[in-house]
Parts: structure tokens; sequence; C-alpha cells
């Protein structure tokens, strides 16, 4: 974690493992953490009385009865049940954020394009508002494919809350410095890390230092997974215990409070009465982590001949 102050009325587990503070090491792992003693059940996912009168519920990422190796879920102990977190929705507008498929009638040859920098502005951007899509790739319907989007945050968001019911997000900054305040924790980014915050978690994005821009991969379809390393052996490329996991941290706020939720490529929104970041303690392997790029250790060619960028590969996502 960085020297920051927690968010107003937040809680965090009192430590993580290893060097950095407010987080848990690997990839893939089976975490468990709590941000109040005796508040994860032990022996048993589900009693039938929670410590502190916490509601458990699991958050799944994988079907029931995927293989183990594949099952990814985590079991939440939170103050509400979720079911507490929305209300009626309505369809709202988000006109830059698209979804594949997206058409642009007004493309009227193909070709080789190039961008310039997204500009700076002075209007307030939040997480949402601050999106711009630069292309897209297979179906959202199916959970195929992927988008490609560019960022650019000036504004916190207050009270305001966002999850995917699409796609994970693999976060990629360029300048400035974000906050992820999560269900399961928080997350904070910078130029040379990454972070993945996967479907269906909720979240609300903070501006540490700002403006903060970046791209994002908005992944449809089969996870981000670390690649096979074949002849290279057992280590090297991204090794599983540089990514970063966080700690359990919760709120315990009553405040008017916006969810907006994406799902089949349309943005709804729902009011609550309170922060629907309460979950206190939590076991699992499905959650959101970080990545510093100068622990990744490449491998490539010594001797002639130019190998695929593939080396260079931190994350992959193979479709069928």
């Amino acid at each position: 974690m960085s020297d920051q102050s927690l968010p107003q009325g937040m809680t965090r587990a009192s430590g993580g493992t290893g060097p950095h503070a407010g987080y848990m090491p690997g990839f893939g792992n089976d975490f468990e953490t709590e941000a109040l003693p005796g508040a994860l059940p032990q022996g048993q996912n589900s009693p039938q009385k929670c410590e502190y009168g916490l509601y458990a519920e699991q958050l799944s990422g994988t079907a029931f009865t995927a293989p183990r190796g594949q099952n990814e879920r985590t079991w939440c102990y939170r103050i509400r049940p979720s079911v507490k977190h929305t209300g009626r929705f309505a369809k709202i507008d988000v006109p830059y954020w698209k979804s594949a498929p997206n058409v642009d009638p007004d493309v009227i040859s193909l070709g080789q394009y190039r961008w310039d920098p997204v500009p700076h502005t002075e209007a307030a951007l939040t997480w949402l508002t601050g999106m711009r899509t630069v292309t897209t790739a297979g179906d959202v319907n199916t959970q195929v494919g992927m988008a490609s989007h560019i960022y650019l945050v000036t504004q916190s968001m207050q009270d305001e809350y966002f999850f995917s019911a699409d796609s994970e997000l693999l976060v990629v900054p360029q300048e400035g410095r974000l906050r992820f305040c999560t269900e399961l924790g928080i997350i904070d980014l910078e130029p040379k890390e990454i972070a993945i915050i996967p479907r269906g978690l909720v979240y609300r994005v903070e501006v540490l230092e700002g403006p903060a821009r970046g791209f994002v991969c908005e992944n449809y379809g089969q996870k981000f997974d670390l690649p096979g390393r074949g002849p290279i052996g057992a280590n090297c490329l991204a090794n599983p215990r540089d990514f970063k996991c966080p700690v359990a941290a919760f709120e315990d706020r009553d405040a008017p409070s916006r969810v907006v939720i994406k799902w089949c490529g349309q943005f709804h929104e729902t009011f609550i009465d309170h922060s629907p970041l309460d979950v206190v303690a939590w076991h699992g392997n499905y959650c959101a982590y970080k990545y510093d790029l100068r622990t990744y250790s490449p491998v490539g060619a010594i001797l002639f001949d130019h190998p695929d960028p593939s080396i260079f590969t931190v994350l992959t996502a193979p479709s069928g």
C-alpha cells in the first residue's frame, strides 16, 4: 500500500504478507483475510450464524461444476446481503464506452490508423465518463472477444460504484495514480503496474494523483492466465509470487449511493442508501490483483534471428 490514508470510514485488515503492506502474494492462490478478528469462519463456508451478524455469500467466477483446477469462487462475509446493494435499475447512456460488435457506419474504408494522445481537459471525468473506446472485436453477448479503451480520469467517484457483468478489466496506467476500492480490498495503481478487476466485483475508483490516463483491455472471454513456460522451465517471465491481491477492507457507511452495472453492452443505474463495499472477511481464489511490471524477467534470443513478441507475454487469455 502507499502511504496515502484510507478513505474515511474504511477498515482494513491489519497487514498482508511480505514486503507489501496491505497485499497478499500469489497468482491463483486460495487466499483468506479478515478485517475484524474472528470474522472469517473456520472449518465451514456458510455457518448458520456468522460472527458480527455477517452474511455468508459466494461470489462465483466460474460454473459450480468446473474442474477443480479451473474452479474460481470466493466466499464473502458481509454486513448486508448483496440483494440490498441494488434497487430498481434504470437504463442510462454512457456514450463513449462501446461494446462488441460495434460497427461504425462512418468508417468508409479499411486500413491502418493512428491516434494522437488523448488530450487533457478541464472537464470533470470519472472512471465511467472518462472511458473512450478505441476498437472492439467479437461479441459481448456470446462472451467472446474484447474491447480496447483509453481512460482519462480527473475526478474521484463520490458515493458512486461500478461493476461489469460483461467482462474482466486489465488496467494499464500511463500517468497518474488511481485507487480501486473494491469489495475485497484496496488496490493502488501507478505506471509500470497493471491490475485485473474481475467480472462482477463492485468497486469505486479514486484519483490519488491526477490527471490519470491509461489503457484498458476489456476481456469478454476466457479469463487472463499466466502463459505456459514450455522449454523455459520453472522460472522467469511473470512469476506468480509477484502478483499482489489486497487484504480485506470494508466500509460500514450510510450515504445515498449510486451503483452502475454494465450488462450485455448496456449500462444501468440503481440507488441505495449505503456503501456496498461491506465485505469484512473473505476466502477464495476469485479476486482482484495487481502486478509490478518491473518484476518481469524476460527471456530472449542471444544468438541470431528475431523471436516473436509473445516472449514478453505477462498474461494471456487464449480463445478457442
